[in-house]
C-alpha cells in the first residue's frame, strides 16, 4: 500500500524562506567580522600591495621555474587582496541586518551568549539584538 505524501502548507514554506533569510543574513556578518578581524603584524595597504606587485612584476622575468610558481601563486593571493580591499565590506549593514533577526535565530537554534561572543561577536552588538547573558 503506498504512504501518501503530505503538502507542506503555506504557513510551513514561509517560515522555511525566513528560516533561510535569517540564516544567511547571520553567517554574511559572521564572514563580514571574520575577514575584517585584525591579523598580526604591520597591515597591509593598497600602496603596499600595489609595490610587491611590481617587484613580483620584475622577480618573475628572472625567476627560476620553482620560484617563478611561488611568486605567481604569491601574485594572485595579492590581487584576490586588493580587489576585496577595493570593495570593501559594509559591515556596519550586515551589522544592522544580524541584529534584527540574532534573536530569533539564536532562540530557534539554541545558540547562547556566550557562543556569539566566542566568536567574536561584540557585546554591544549582542545587547541591540535583544540577546542578554540571562538568557
Amino acid at each position: 500500500m503506498a504512504t501518501k505524501k503530505s503538502q507542506m502548507t503555506d504557513n510551513h514554506k514561509q517560515a522555511l524562506a525566513v528560516g533561510r533569510a535569517e540564516g544567511r543574513q547571520v553567517r554574511a556578518y559572521l564572514e563580514a567580522l571574520e575577514s575584517s578581524k585584525p591579523k598580526r603584524g604591520r597591515k597591509r595597504t593598497t600602496e603596499s600591495i600595489d609595490r610587491r606587485l611590481e617587484k613580483i612584476e620584475i622577480e618573475l622575468e628572472e625567476a627560476d621555474p620553482l620560484k617563478r610558481l611561488q611568486l605567481t601563486q604569491e601574485q594572485l593571493d595579492l590581487t584576490e587582496e586588493r580587489e576585496q580591499m577595493d570593495n570593501g565590506i559594509d559591515i556596519v549593514e550586515l551589522e544592522d541586518e544580524f541584529t534584527q533577526v540574532a534573536k530569533g535565530y539564536a532562540e530557534r537554534k539554541g545558540i547562547t551568549y556566550a557562543a556569539f561572543r566566542q566568536i567574536g561577536v561584540p557585546a554591544a552588538v549582542l545587547k541591540r539584538a535583544g540577546i542578554s547573558r540571562a538568557a
